[in-house]
């Protein structure tokens, strides 16, 4: 056996072994007491699979390889280093775009080899399937861009007009029947422009529409999506790694967009095809909004036995969590009861908060996910609600006309008091009013997260101590 033979077979048993650490590491990751290790196994996964792929009879152009990884990794590597946890989401949008861009540059180079004069003719699974992830790598890469446009703050949440479900049908049914022509009739250089141009296009006409309220969902699925791109890539290429990487990362994202769905009360039919997270503003809601002192919470907080806080994204703007924990270990030390409540889709992303609270070095078992958290609400003496808003707003389940009317929230007006902190009277990030922040045991504590933690925390001490400020 020749060297060069013995070099693929290290390849073939190299990208076995990083698929099952790719595998091992996103399983590790579905806690956060391991998810750290999840990481650090996968990435050994991809640096493994990397490496092995420098032996594989055929590869050219070693010096434009390395100086792509090298441009890839390092502005990345030094731009996740100094990101902040508010941007986040976006980088996250951004960087799956990257990887569906790159399953779709895959297929369109295999695809425009394939249409050279004189090429052989390949196998029609193969070009099946490369076509396939072409396309929808193709529209996660730029359906991922304007969801980080939209969570950036660059875009409007919602852009409509009229005909655009009619439009998007259009250019989606006229990018797949030129896949299906390059599949079954001709591989021609010009349709495989004309197909890229209708699926990138394709891929900005259906994030569009999308509102705010159900980013998290939008982004669960086009990683989803990424993922099958990149696995019927792998098959194209006949790369093992890249088949199972893909496979795990698609039906994790799948899975993950089901719930994020069930979450939103949505189905995925409605994810996939409607004007979803937005429509209409809601009942005008009567009454006004209370405002209470710092002390004054303090003091509705010194005498609760139960307390139950509910993050948000506002948390993660105010760089609060930190200072919240404080709160909470102070009130914990006073012998309250305290719980924190997440719900699936509070943040930009699935998980923010509990990746927010696990930095501040909250203990996992304090931290309770929407459904088991929601009947202590009834028991409990004061939520603390930082940041949070459309989870929280109850007209999700009275009023008809709002546009998150269905969505499951956090019963957090079942609460016997309620403290909000917020900086100000304005609208969440589906633009709506708040039904909460005008109920009668509702009092709103207007300030910046951090600062009214703060506030709280020294007006809990003076209350404790017998003085005040």
């Amino acid at each position: 056996m020749d060297t060069q033979t013995l070099l693929v077979y290290f390849a073939k048993a190299s990208y076995l072994l990083a698929a099952a650490l790719f595998i091992l590491g996103i399983k590790r990751m579905s806690s956060p007491v391991t998810a750290r290790a999840g990481i650090k196994w996968a990435g050994i996964g991809m640096g493994l699979a990397t490496l092995a792929t420098f032996a594989i009879t055929g590869v050219h152009n070693v010096g434009w390889i390395v100086g792509g990884i090298a441009l890839g990794v390092i502005p990345t590597w030094l731009w996740g280093k100094k990101v902040a946890m508010t941007d986040m989401p976006q980088m996250v949008a951004l960087f799956n775009g990257m990887g569906g861009g790159s399953a779709a540059a895959i297929g369109a180079g295999e695809l425009l080899k394939f249409s050279q004069p004189g090429a052989p003719v390949p196998p029609l699974a193969t070009l099946a399937l490369a076509v396939v992830g072409a396309l929808i790598g193709s529209i996660s890469m730029t359906g991922s861009i304007i969801a980080w446009a939209k969570l950036d703050g660059r875009m409007d949440k919602v852009f409509r007009f009229g005909g655009q479900q009619a439009l998007n049908f259009i250019v989606f049914a006229a990018a797949v029947l030129a896949g299906l022509a390059l599949v079954a009739w001709k591989l021609d250089a010009n349709l495989v422009i004309v197909f890229f141009a209708l699926a990138l296009a394709f891929g900005v006409l259906m994030t569009l529409p999308i509102g705010g309220a159900d980013m998290p969902v939008v982004i669960s699925l086009y990683n989803a999506f990424t993922g099958l791109a990149v696995a019927f890539e792998g098959y194209a290429m006949g790369i093992e790694a890249l088949i199972v990487a893909g496979m795990v990362v698609g039906a994790a994202g799948t899975f993950l967009t089901q719930l994020m769905a069930k979450a939103m009360n949505r189905p995925i039919s409605n994810v996939l095809f409607s004007n979803f997270g937005g429509g209409g503003s809601g009942e005008a809601i009567a009454g006004a909004q209370k405002p209470i002192e710092a002390a004054d919470a303090a003091s509705l907080l010194y005498m609760a036995e139960k307390v139950i806080i509910v993050p948000g994204y506002g948390m993660a703007v105010a760089q609060a969590q930190h200072k919240i924990w404080e709160l909470s270990q102070a009130l914990i030390k006073a012998g309250k009861d305290v719980r924190f409540a997440i719900h699936p889709v509070a943040g930009r992303m699935p998980g923010h908060m509990n990746v927010l609270l696990a930095e501040a070095g909250v203990p996992y078992d304090l931290i309770a996910d929407m459904d088991d958290i929601n009947p202590e609400f009834k028991t409990c003496d004061v939520a603390i609600v930082i940041g949070a808003n459309d989870v929280v707003n109850p007209a999700a389940k009275t009023d008809k006309s709002s546009p998150i009317y269905g969505m499951p929230i956090l019963d957090v007006v079942d609460s016997k008091q309620t403290i909000v902190i917020k900086r100000g009277k304005g609208t969440g990030f589906a633009g709506i009013e708040n039904a909460l922040f005008y109920a009668d045991n509702t009092r709103m504590l207007y300030a910046d997260g951090k600062e009214a933690a703060n506030q709280l925390i020294a007006e809990l001490k003076a209350v404790e101590g017998g003085g005040s400020h």
